[in-house]
């Protein structure tokens, strides 16, 4: 892969026109690897009609027929998990991928979604960094100890330790300013969701910047990325209606295609790609949202070298 970017893709998860096809999902994951991506994403929802695979048991999956390529999460809605059980789980993970997991979590978009979990959609945020707090604990403490508002732990012990130290990195999902702050504030990285522009990224871009340099944090110890939708094809109306069908069965919002979308030519995603990473992105995510082979040769071959 080209120039100083780290490109993803996101892993093929949502099978609209039939059931899921692991076999399909096998032969894209080791492709990815061949041509040089150098991570692969999953996505999570939880319930809902959208046909998606669970996030972890995935990844331990890919975990198991890949070697090198990273393996991370875009984005766990962690307010719906249980931090204990989700450290163990993401713990073992890094084991299993022998430390090739990047850890995207995320608040989640829609308050209504928690309460059919038997818990309060109140105080959210407070649960999503503790959250945190408790991952962390567990992970780096031989005997975890935290007293917060949701959980309390006293000499907590949970081993393995994650294989990446001091744990694998963290990344949250961000789009509005609180959350950017969080971001720095708790996390390795920060992911700009694909549902915002590049217009908006670049503006983030320079708010996260400004907050790493109120906490005097690193900058090189802070990643900044960006998933994008993508979609290649010489015929530029049948791209975007494509995307319209997807992200209308996907998000309920075909409009949001044509906002947030990059399609056309080859070199038409390249120009349009550059911006993302003239903007200060460090990591792409690229997620094509149909012909999933298909794009994995055109951006790896056509693309990325271009950039």
């Amino acid at each position: 892969m080209a120039g100083k970017v780290s490109w993803g893709i996101s892993i093929p998860q949502v099978f609209f026109d039939g059931p899921i096809d692991m076999p399909l999902i096998e032969r894209w994951s080791k492709r990815a690897e061949s041509l040089g991506f150098e991570s692969l994403w999953t996505q999570e929802a939880i319930t809902g009609a959208v046909p998606i695979l669970e996030p972890v048991t995935l990844l331990s999956y890919l975990a198991a027929i890949t070697e090198k390529v990273r393996l991370g999460t875009s984005v766990i809605v962690a307010p719906l998990r249980n931090p204990i059980q989700l450290a163990k789980s993401l713990g073992s993970l890094d084991h299993m991928s022998r430390g090739r997991l990047t850890v995207g979590l995320g608040l989640g978009g829609n308050p209504n979604d928690i309460p059919p979990y038997g818990l309060s959609s109140e105080k959210r945020v407070r649960r999503f960094t503790e959250i945190i707090d408790v991952m962390k604990a567990l992970w780096t403490q031989p005997e975890a100890h935290f007293q917060g508002e949701f959980w309390q732990l006293n000499g907590l012990k949970m081993e393995p330790k994650p294989l990446q130290k001091p744990h694998p990195p963290i990344w949250l999902g961000a789009r509005h300013i609180n959350a950017l702050r969080r971001a720095v504030r708790h996390g390795d990285g920060w992911m700009g969701a694909g549902s915002s522009d590049t217009a908006s990224f670049v503006t983030a871009v320079g708010q996260t910047k400004m907050y790493l340099e109120e906490a005097d944090r690193d900058p090189g110890s802070f990643t900044i990325s960006k998933r994008v939708y993508v979609a290649v094809d010489n015929d530029e109306d049948r791209a975007e209606g494509r995307l319209k069908e997807w992200f209308g069965k996907r998000y309920g919002n075909a409009d949001m295609a044509s906002q947030v979308s990059v399609w056309g030519s080859t070199a038409k995603v390249t120009e349009k790609l550059a911006k993302v990473t003239g903007a200060g992105a460090e990591m792409v995510l690229l997620n094509p949202a149909f012909d999933d082979m298909e794009h994995l040769d055109a951006l790896a071959e056509e693309v990325i070298p271009n950039l």
